[in-house]
């Protein structure tokens, strides 16, 4: 990380990268000025001689940074950034206290050595894709968090008021745009 020389009040974005760009990414936002984060695990990756113990991005794709929107485009033009995430095609600002949360969360990490999986964030009543799987490119409306790692689904038939459910792995279901709702047309 480094400090921000255009205003330390400016608030996080996030930046989605080219699939592991991320560290290139972040180094040379610093290198222009951004604050940055890029939360990093050890993971070991094996290779068909060798081991090695490697830092691995918390959030694959993406890297945090501090900016006015205005300057959205200079953070663009990085290479190997994509976009940055936001709502209606506007930057969405991440609030502080889910930023200490995250560096908060990786500090324990590196303490104990615990490998958290990463899973979708899906809400009770959030329309969701399924993206690997025999189910892929199903929508559905979550209905039911059944413990860590599944989720039951339903896929309705609104024409004729009927839906069925299924019980699916967390990580294979995406938050699927609004107004998608889990219906065949």
């Amino acid at each position: 990380m480094k400090a921000e020389t255009l205003n330390v009040k400016n608030p996080w974005y996030a930046l989605y990268t080219r699939s592991r760009h991320e560290k290139r990414v972040a180094e040379t936002l610093e290198q222009r000025g951004f604050d940055t984060y890029l939360p990093l695990m050890p993971r070991v990756s094996e290779w068909h001689d060798r081991k090695k113990t490697v830092l691995w991005p918390l959030f694959p794709g993406y890297v945090f940074v501090r900016f006015r929107p205005e300057d959205a485009s200079k953070v663009l033009s990085i290479p190997g950034s994509v976009q940055v995430i936001g709502v209606a095609g506007k930057p969405a600002p991440i609030p502080d206290d889910e930023m200490e949360n995250v560096r908060l969360f990786t500090a324990c990490l590196a303490e104990t050595g615990v490998v958290p999986r990463p899973t979708p964030s899906i809400e009770l009543g959030e329309q969701v894709l399924v993206q690997a799987g025999p189910f892929a490119g199903v929508r559905g409306v979550v209905l039911e968090h059944r413990g860590v790692d599944r989720v039951l689904i339903q896929i309705g038939l609104s024409a004729i008021g009927q839906a069925l459910k299924i019980e699916l792995d967390a990580e294979s279901l995406e938050a699927s745009a609004v107004g998608d709702r889990g219906t065949v047309s």
